[in-house]
């Protein structure tokens, strides 16, 4: 069984990660966004601060739930989506999701190399809100101006 579970965003990633991550790491893809404004709605209440209602991207169930059973069985999270805001949001988002799990901190590399990976893993941090709230204004003025 795998002590730690690194969630990244694409699958193509993730093989290659747990080619040099070894037994000890699940790696595993949310295949990009999980979360995201309604399709059907604008999804952000102008009269309430500018409230924002996500809802499951349609078909990311499985991916959830993949998620969640995996995280079940690890010690440590290691949220390694891309080292970007559009990344930040999306370690976010799946954080909120698995909220109930323990230990579940942020990495970032920039490189796919055991190095650049050794070294994000040796120095993990907490999810940078500040890049998610900028992810999430981006996302709300594409919504409103188009």
């Amino acid at each position: 069984m795998a002590k730690n579970l690194l969630i990244v965003e694409s699958p193509a990633k993730s093989r290659t990660l747990k080619r040099f991550l070894g037994k000890g790491f699940d790696v595993q893809a949310t295949v990009g966004h999980i979360i995201d404004l309604p399709k059907s709605k604008l999804g952000v209440d102008t009269e309430d601060g500018f409230k924002i209602d996500y809802e499951l991207i349609k078909g990311k169930g499985g991916v959830i739930k993949k998620l969640k059973a995996a995280a079940k069985k690890s010690e440590t999270i290691y949220l390694a989506p891309d080292p970007d805001r559009e990344g930040e949001a999306i370690a976010w988002h799946v954080a909120e999701q698995l909220k109930n799990s323990k230990n579940i901190v942020r990495v970032t590399f920039n490189e796919i190399t055991k190095t650049a990976v050794k070294k994000a893993l040796e120095n993990t941090r907490e999810i940078d809100i500040n890049l998610v709230n900028a992810q999430q204004a981006r996302r709300v003025l594409d919504r409103l101006v188009g």
